[in-house]
């Protein structure tokens, strides 16, 4: 199988939105939640692809994108930063990692191609 290579976060996004896969995860107290409103726990995410992406010049550049497909099949994405540039607090760090990951390179849900 032939792979795309896509090397930047902004690469990545358009590959989301062109799929209509680009609904933003945000978090909302105890939640993800999405523009049209839905809350979720983590629980009812999955992990499905995780891109990380290293500044070469400017450490401020390194961040980290997980597609995230939730329990009633909408897929999106959130966007972290690394290390002490990470703009998220300990609540989110705390969330994610409630998230089972289930790398589905190889399915149709998200194909680099």
């Amino acid at each position: 199988m032939t792979r795309t290579q896509m090397t930047t976060l902004s690469q990545v996004l358009e590959k989301l939105r062109v799929k209509r896969q680009d609904n933003e995860f945000t978090m909302d107290g105890e939640f993800f939640t999405t523009a049209n409103g839905n809350k979720y726990i983590p629980e009812n995410l999955n992990i499905i692809k995780t891109f990380r992406f290293e500044g070469e010049s400017d450490p401020s550049d390194s961040s980290i994108l997980y597609v995230i497909e939730a329990n009633d099949g909408l897929v999106g994405y959130s966007i972290d930063a690394y290390g002490v540039y990470s703009n998220h607090d300990a609540a989110y760090d705390d969330f994610i990692r409630k998230i089972q990951v289930m790398d589905r390179d190889e399915q149709l849900i998200f194909s680099l191609e």
